[in-house]
């Protein structure tokens, strides 16, 4: 087992991983809010969290991660209400996009997804807690976070209390409070919208305090690391801290890691500027999913990513410099005794790559190694140099550094677009086609919208509806 070195947001320095059981890495990131199409800034910091996994598990850690689904909050409740129809049924296409994206990406699926709204309970429990300790108010039938009650306040993000100003997520909701600066924990129910009940009267939760509630249930009042986007250090994660710590007297969370944005063509990603890309978008127009996750994790996850479609070509170039190497070593005959310099090369690969991965997620130097080594291979095939048994100690080689990467052998990838699942898109159709006929024209174009998105072209005869894949 190798111990990483990991810069941990809390106090802003690198500090060595030691997690409170000795070879167990329990991680939680904060995934989306399921109230559209995630988008590829979104989709670089869930790939972080994909690249942390699989390099604590090959640095030899037993890891546990949780990912939240967000499926009640305003923009949820909205979306809802818009379109007509039930929480769950607004947010279940988004939460099937979600998990096909990472699909798409390779990322491998976390141990645990759970939705807000599966976990009312415990938020409620933690609430009363919080009101029973001091530490939170109920005023008609909200309740709200004390901030001035936690003398450690900031911590994380080292935001000063005296420039609180509306504005802000975390102080902008339309209730009364104490104080500007409060959070709400719990929301008195508005008219038209989803409600459960609670011992303050039926409403539904915040925002901040679903992610505490979750990540305490599973993972213990105390737990190794959170991670998230930058975005989220003020003010969820700081509230996280504040309202977990003030509940059970314990610090929360060991180490706090966060990636930076992504940005695209140097600009930041707005509509406005019509440079929003949802993945559906890039595989519409021909991108490789292959090379994105591989431009993804060539970029340190505290430094920003600038997108640029050459950005993309130059990452499924130094793919091509793999996939070349590869296609001449199958080609090359193998003679002789085993090759010394072949061995050495790929023990050093293994080990160059570990401290790389080890030095706070240093890619380029695990990167670094492996092109190196792919430049041995090559020098090995042109000077005869493979010996018998050479070629799979290689191939093993590289399926060695790739259950970090995810992105070495093409055989993983196929070309285009991911086939879709053939029996689920006759199933959303027949959905549809069932919604048209009860006159559910909102539901009935939420799924043809989904169908478009995963690149399904519809088209409707006297004879039943057609589809095909653009």
């Amino acid at each position: 087992m190798t111990e990483p070195t990991l810069f941990n947001t809390l106090g802003r320095k690198l500090e060595p991983f030691r997690p409170l059981v000795p070879g167990e890495a329990r991680v939680y990131i904060c995934g989306p809010t399921v109230y559209n199409e995630v988008h590829i800034g979104n989709l670089r910091t869930f790939l972080f969290g994909d690249l942390l996994r699989r390099s604590l598990r090959h640095l030899g850690y037993k890891v546990t991660q949780v990912m939240n689904l967000t499926d009640v909050d305003d923009k949820t409740i909205l979306g809802a209400h818009k379109a007509g129809v039930s929480l769950a049924e607004y947010t279940e296409p988004f939460i099937r996009s979600f998990l096909r994206d990472l699909d798409t990406l390779h990322m491998e699926r976390v141990e645990h997804f759970p939705r807000a709204t599966e976990h009312i309970p415990e938020m409620i429990a933690l609430i009363q807690t919080l009101i029973d300790k001091g530490h939170a108010y109920e005023t008609d039938g909200s309740v709200f976070f004390k901030i001035a009650s936690d003398p450690h306040y900031g911590c994380l993000s080292g935001f000063d209390l005296d420039q609180a100003r509306r504005g802000e997520r975390v102080a902008s909701d339309d209730y009364g409070k104490e104080d500007v600066r409060d959070f709400g924990l719990w929301k008195a129910v508005k008219p038209g919208e989803p409600s459960w009940p609670s011992p303050w009267g039926p409403g539904r939760p915040g925002w901040h305090i679903e992610c505490s509630a979750m990540s305490m249930k599973i993972l213990g009042e105390t737990f190794d690391v959170h991670c998230g986007g930058v975005d989220l250090i003020f003010p969820h994660h700081e509230n996280e801290i504040a309202q977990s710590e003030s509940a059970t007297g314990k610090p929360f969370v060991r180490t706090w890691l966060h990636a930076e944005h992504l940005i695209v063509d140097g600009q930041k990603m707005s509509k406005s500027l019509g440079n929003q890309y949802t993945l559906a978008d890039l595989l519409a127009r021909g991108c490789s999913p292959r090379a994105l996750r591989y431009l993804f994790l060539s970029v340190h996850y505290r430094q920003k990513l600038n997108f640029t479609f050459e950005s993309l070509d130059g990452a499924a170039g130094a793919l091509r410099r793999v996939d070349e190497m590869r296609f001449r070593l199958q080609h090359a005959e193998e003679q002789g005794e085993p090759d010394a310099r072949l061995a050495e090369a790929g023990e050093r690969l293994r080990h160059d790559f570990a401290a790389g991965l080890a030095d706070d997620l240093n890619f380029a130097l695990a990167l670094a190694a492996l092109f190196a080594y792919v430049k041995e291979v090559n020098v090995a095939v042109e000077e005869k140099r493979i010996g018998e048994g050479d070629r799979q100690r290689i191939l093993d080689a590289l399926k060695d550094v790739d259950q970090v990467l995810g992105v070495l052998d093409p055989a993983d990838w196929p070309t285009g677009q991911a086939e879709d699942d053939a029996a689920e898109i006759e199933q959303l159709i027949a959905d549809r086609n069932a919604a048209r006929k009860n006159r559910d024209f909102a539901t009935s174009d939420r799924i043809r919208d989904e169908l478009t998105a995963r690149g399904i072209v519809l088209e409707d005869t006297p004879q039943g509806t057609r589809w095909k894949r653009r």
